[in-house]
């Protein structure tokens, strides 16, 4: 992509977009610093079988997901987005002291599930209120910036957590201590240097925007790439099976969170040109690409249990992040009516926070009971299902949705 044509459109993208993106990175650098380390402290040092594994981390991201629709439904209740993402980034930000002084399984479950209500509550209403403050021909950038900066704190999290490791001679406690501090600097600087935009003085306010009648005001295309997105999600179970995947091909443990810094480094690096190419040429391009991608680096993974295979096959799922998961959300900022994008984002998320628990329970029962090669195969087979999805709603869409 021509830097110029770049540079220009990172400039006109509006400061609380920036505010909001840098927001996502310093709470992304605390959470990823624990959650690349957790899965490992859960199996080797607490005992936990892989279904555990996959049921804490799928139940974390349902929460967060069921979480999301009542924020966001109301955030467009009370006409006010940066009020709850606000309370959502304090939550988690108070919460990240529980893990390094957890003394068992149950108080890690326990922490890892108020962190996810943290994340269900500021989620929907942040996303709706970057779709407020974009211009509709720079959605697709600037979700994607939102996503590229939150991916850099997902990498820098994992690196800053093998230097810790290597410093404290896999102290994993001392990983989660540090972990706090980004955390609360993402509070503060939600609090005083994000300004939410006034709305119209016209501006509907539905009453219930849960109800069956606003529900329907969403639109069928809309729906439709709910659909796509649930599909979708069943194959891209959580990431802690990819640090699990390089433990299992011989990685040494204080290197097993590099695992998610090359995926988040491939991921931060896609997120905005993915989001601006898809601006100037539709959105199905771009998402096919990254589709194509998911099954791509699930073949290799199931397939090449190497060093190697582990480097290509966790580069390629980074890439397929990038390709698609900015520009998802700037497909539901499109269909969906700016007086109920809060609840928009909010169901987006619930059927995909849904999809995420399923897909983390099976992807840990098919490890324990066929191996890995049962994982990754089927997520390749789910994401030719929601692939063949992406090809019915091709059509819906003047902008190639």
């Amino acid at each position: 992509m021509n830097r110029e044509v770049l540079g220009s459109t990172l400039r006109n993208i509006p400061r609380g977009v920036w505010a909001l993106g840098f927001v996502s990175l310093l709470m992304d650098v605390s959470s990823e610093m624990i959650h690349a380390l957790l899965p490992v402290y859960l199996v080797t040092v607490l005992g936990t079988s892989m279904v555990t594994v996959g049921f804490i981390e799928g139940l974390a991201e349902a929460t967060a997901s069921i979480t999301k629709i009542f924020s966001g439904a109301l955030s467009d209740r009370l006409g006010k987005r940066k009020l709850l993402a606000a309370v959502g980034y304090g939550l988690a930000a108070f919460t990240k002291p529980v893990f390094p002084l957890a003394p068992g399984v149950d108080w890690l479950v326990g922490a890892r599930f108020v962190d996810r209500i943290g994340k269900g509550i500021r989620g929907a209403p942040r996303d709706a209120l970057i779709a407020d403050l974009a211009p509709a021909d720079r959605r697709g950038a600037a979700f994607g910036l939102r996503q590229s900066l939150d991916t850099v704190g997902a990498f820098l999290g994992p690196f800053l957590a093998i230097a810790v490791m290597w410093v404290t001679a896999n102290d994993f406690r001392a990983v989660f201590w540090w972990a706090v501090v980004p955390g609360f600097m993402a509070l503060g600087l939600i609090l005083f240097a994000v300004h939410e935009p006034e709305r119209p003085a016209d501006a509907r306010r539905p009453k219930n925007p849960l109800a069956l009648s606003e529900l329907r005001n969403l639109g069928v295309t809309y729906w439709l790439v709910v659909a796509v997105s649930t599909v979708f999600t069943l194959a891209r179970f959580s990431e802690a099976f990819l640090v699990l995947r390089a433990q299992d091909v011989g990685l040494p443990v204080a290197l097993v969170p590099a695992v998610l810094v090359v995926m988040n480094l491939v991921y931060a690096s896609a997120a905005t040109p993915a989001g601006l190419l898809s601006d100037r040429f539709g959105r199905f391009g771009i998402l096919f690409l990254g589709f194509a991608m998911l099954i791509a680096a699930d073949v290799v993974l199931a397939l090449a249990p190497t060093l190697a295979g582990l480097a290509i096959g966790v580069a390629a799922w980074g890439l397929h992040m990038g390709l698609t998961q900015g520009v998802l959300a700037a497909m539901v900022a499109d269909a969906a009516p700016a007086e109920l994008r809060g609840t928009a984002f909010g169901a987006f998320n619930l059927f995909a926070g849904l999809a995420s628990l399923a897909a983390s329970v099976v992807a840990g029962a098919l490890w324990d009971g066929v191996g890995p090669q049962g994982t990754f195969l089927a997520g390749a087979t789910f994401t030719v299902a929601a692939t063949a999805g992406l090809l019915a709603i091709r059509g819906r869409s003047g902008r190639g949705a």
